[in-house]
């Protein structure tokens, strides 16, 4: 290493790759492969970044040892960090599918009445937009919007009466009281 620090170029790189041979050794029994792998890159990179601190005079094995000690550290702190926890086979989900479906519903009911009703009913029942806000935002009068969320919460309603009466209603009961035969009055007696 003092040599590298001179200047000897061919002397830095047999000293990186006697230390490539030993740190392998080394994370080889302290950590799985490829971690050990990463970690003497590490140890590598940083004995290359910090040459420049090595002084001749001191152990240069204390000073690789305190390197590599630190990056195994390190590694041990990601892997401990970032374990990996089982997932169970049934992790509960929330079911949107409902709500979704809904808000289908009601998006296909407010596209049904007059555009002006349906952005009224939009920003102040669903978005909670107050009656003077709702006003600014879609260029009508207050008293207008009033107007136009009471007639487009009318509509709504009585459409949403008949979709809910047809949805409960199955079609073949509807065709057997359409073909049911009406009784005559001189069937009667």
């Amino acid at each position: 290493m003092a040599a590298a620090q001179g200047g000897d170029c061919q002397a830095y790189e047999h000293l990186l790759r006697e230390l490539d041979v030993w740190l392998r050794r080394y994370y080889a029994r302290r950590l799985p492969h490829p971690a050990a792998e990463d970690a003497t890159q590490d140890a590598l990179l940083a004995i290359h970044a910090s040459r420049h601190t090595y002084a001749p005079s001191r152990s240069f094995g204390a000073w690789v040892m305190a390197i590599a000690r630190y990056k195994w550290i390190d590694r041990i702190r990601d892997a401990s960090r970032f374990a990996a926890v089982p997932l169970d086979d049934e992790i509960p989900i929330a079911d949107h599918g409902a709500s979704a479906i809904s808000a289908a519903a009601v998006d296909d009911l407010l596209g049904r009445l007059k555009p002006a009703q349906a952005s009224v009913i939009r920003l102040v029942k669903l978005k909670g937009l107050s009656i003077a806000s709702a006003s600014g935002a879609t260029g009508q009068s207050a008293a207008l919007v009033k107007i136009n969320l009471h007639r487009g919460l009318k509509k709504l309603a009585a459409l949403a009466s008949c979709e809910v009466v047809a949805a409960r209603t199955p079609i073949n009961v509807l065709e057997k009281r359409r073909s049911t035969p009406t009784i005559n009055q001189t069937e009667k007696f």
